[in-house]
C-alpha cells in the first residue's frame, strides 16, 4: 500500500512593513504556524489558498503575489498518524503548495473567530522566526516558503496607498 499525502494549501500573508501573518493554533500548545488547508477537488491552489485564508482569517482583500507549482512534503510523527487514523483519515503526511500574498489593510480585517476556529491570536513577524517557531516535522516545508518568498518580499513594489 502506498503511503497517502494531502494536498494542501499554505498561505505567506504579509504587510508593507514586510512582515509576514503569524498565527497561534488551537490545538497546540504555543504553537505558530501560516494559515493552510486541504486543497478540494477542481480547486487550484490558489483558489484553495484565498478559500482557506479567508476560512482561517476572514481576509479578502489581499493580493496574490505567487503559488508554487511544487509542493513542500512533510511526514506526520507516528502519534499524529495513530490520532488521524483513529479519526478516519489515512494520509501520512501533506504536500503543501505555497502561495504568497499581499495584504494592504489594517489588522482589524483579521478576524480569528470564524465558524471553526483553528487560531486563538495572531502576531507579525518574520520568514525567519516563522522558521524557528514552526513545529519540527514541518520546518522543512517552512525553510521551503522562506526560500522561495524572502526575495520577493524583500522587493515587492508596493501599489499607491489608497485614500
Amino acid at each position: 500500500m502506498s503511503e497517502i499525502y494531502r494536498r494542501n494549501a499554505g498561505i505567506v500573508v504579509f504587510n508593507r512593513r514586510r512582515r509576514v501573518l503569524l498565527c497561534k493554533r488551537n490545538d497546540v500548545a504555543d504553537s505558530w504556524q501560516f494559515p493552510q488547508g486541504g486543497i478540494e477537488e477542481g480547486e487550484t491552489v490558489a483558489q484553495a489558498a484565498l478559500r482557506e485564508l479567508k476560512e482561517e482569517t476572514s481576509l479578502t482583500d489581499v493580493t496574490l503575489v505567487q503559488s508554487l507549482e511544487t509542493p513542500a512534503r512533510y511526514t506526520f510523527p507516528p502519534h499524529i498518524i495513530e490520532s488521524m487514523r483513529r479519526r478516519g483519515y489515512n494520509n501520512v503526511g501533506q504536500d503543501i503548495y505555497w502561495s504568497l500574498v499581499f495584504f494592504d489593510g489594517a489588522d482589524t480585517e483579521i478576524n480569528l473567530q470564524t465558524a471553526e476556529p483553528e487560531f486563538s491570536e495572531y502576531r507579525w513577524g518574520s520568514l525567519d522566526e516563522a522558521c524557528r517557531l514552526i513545529i519540527p516535522f514541518k520546518k522543512a516545508a517552512y525553510e521551503t516558503a522562506r526560500e522561495a518568498f524572502e526575495d520577493l518580499i524583500q522587493n515587492y513594489a508596493f501599489p499607491p496607498k489608497s485614500v
